[in-house]
């Protein structure tokens, strides 16, 4: 087939989607690397080094600061306890027990009290609270409280990396779009070399 043959406007069109795609599918790559990076750098944090004060004086930003981190605060004031699934330290599923703390200057924390095979939620009137802070900016209490079973750890290993299967979905979607193209084209020169025959 003769290049000069092809329509300029469809070709161009195709091609520069087809670039889109793979350009996306590398940023994508990178995009994989970085969270890889991000997952190792959360598991090499000390789980013995000291829990860090949250209080109003803290940054806005403290619960994506201090993920997988050890946090201790006063949870003086409660705005409802909720239960959502959950699982526990010994992998049984059931009910995580969610507290709703209120800092002043700060939004709403949630607290993992515990784990309970029973969604209703116990009575807790508050108080003294460490914990680690999992990768959605709850405190998981450790020790659980309220009477209830400790919760699985967070573990930075659950963090998604989907990335390299989007790079791969990308890639296909480039590779799909050419083929498809490809194919139109032949079709359409064979249709006009039948006519002109």
């Amino acid at each position: 087939m003769n290049l000069r043959q092809l329509p300029v406007i469809p070709t161009i069109v195709v091609v520069a989607a087809a670039a889109i795609m793979v350009a996306l599918g590398v940023w994508q790559l990178g995009r994989a690397d970085e969270k890889a990076a991000l997952i190792a750098e959360y598991s090499a944090i000390d789980a013995e080094q000291p829990a860090t004060r949250i209080s109003a004086s803290s940054t806005s930003t403290w619960q994506i600061d201090l993920r997988f981190q050890q946090v201790s605060l006063d949870c003086s004031r409660i705005d409802g306890i909720r239960s959502a699934a959950g699982t526990s330290d010994r992998g049984a599923k059931g009910w995580a027990i969610i507290a709703k703390c209120t800092l002043s200057n700060l939004d709403p924390v949630e607290v993992k009290l515990g784990w309970a095979r029973d969604p209703n939620p116990p009575e807790w009137i508050g108080g003294e609270i460490t914990g680690v802070v999992d990768q959605n900016g709850r405190i998981v209490a450790d020790p659980s409280l309220a009477g209830l079973q400790p919760l699985a750890k967070p573990d930075p290993g659950d963090l998604p990396n989907n990335h390299l299967a989007y790079a791969g979905q990308w890639f296909f979607f480039a590779l799909t779009a050419l083929v498809i193209y490809w194919f139109a084209i032949q079709s359409r020169l064979k249709a006009r070399q039948e006519e002109e025959g």
